[in-house]
């Protein structure tokens, strides 16, 4: 199999005066192409630290971090954002969109850093707005859209440059139940099309989804386990 991750004995402390937070402590994962993962702890766990660093939003204090063939350990915050847009498709709790674009325009955006010409940015927005099911809501901003169509357009944005893997933060925390289990869905079709998601929650019911579950405590990993009964699956 492909590895797309590898997480070496990552350390990574944060220091509040004199004070030593100890986020992550000697962490060691590696996650595989077409992987569906779910990383779950309680607070101050480490999971959000974690999804930072694999993110590429952080730094380490130690420790090896290979993505995609690419040692990003050392890198500058210049050269990590080139990496981001092209590596990693975020998706979020609270969406992210820009309210006065449209769906469209908000799905573009990651194209025009990655300085494709204007043509080709416009179809590629449209086939993927039209793949999470939002062709006849292109033109809309986010306050015409509901909670679910808003993270659609989140996930579409995710999905826009074809990253390597799409980097999921507590996706359905702003929705109900129905809309959840629709999001869900709409994950499950992006991973059975080739995709490798790495899902962040608290909620084991959304976890469930995943092929492989990774639980942090204190952090360090509690439990590293495959899921043999996905919902979906």
């Amino acid at each position: 199999m492909e590895s797309i991750i590898k997480l070496q004995d990552i350390v990574k402390n944060y220091y509040l005066g004199t004070h030593i937070v100890k986020a992550l402590r000697q962490v060691s994962i590696e996650i595989f192409k077409n992987e569906y993962v779910a990383i779950m702890g309680p607070s101050g766990s480490g999971k959000s630290t974690l999804m930072n660093i694999i993110g590429c939003l952080d730094t380490l204090t130690s420790g090896h971090y290979i993505l995609n063939n690419i040692d990003v350990s050392d890198m500058t915050d210049n050269d990590l954002a080139t990496i981001r847009n092209k590596e990693i498709g975020f998706v979020f709790q609270t969406f992210n969109l820009l309210p006065r674009y449209t769906a469209h325009d908000n799905v573009m955006l990651p194209l025009v850093y990655a300085g494709i010409p204007k043509r080709k940015r416009v179809e590629i927005t449209t086939k993927v707005l039209e793949d999470v099911g939002l062709a006849d809501r292109m033109t809309h901003k986010p306050n015409e859209l509901s909670g679910g169509q808003r993270q659609r357009v989140a996930v579409a944005r995710a999905l826009v440059n074809n990253p390597s893997i799409i980097l999921a933060d507590e996706p359905t925390g702003n929705l109900d139940t129905k809309t959840s289990l629709e999001i869900m869905d709409l994950f499950e079709k992006i991973y059975n099309e080739g995709n490798t998601i790495i899902l962040v929650t608290h909620e084991e019911d959304i976890a469930r989804y995943a092929r492989r579950i990774i639980r942090l405590r204190d952090g360090a990993i509690e439990s590293d386990e495959i899921n043999k009964n996905p919902i979906n699956n």
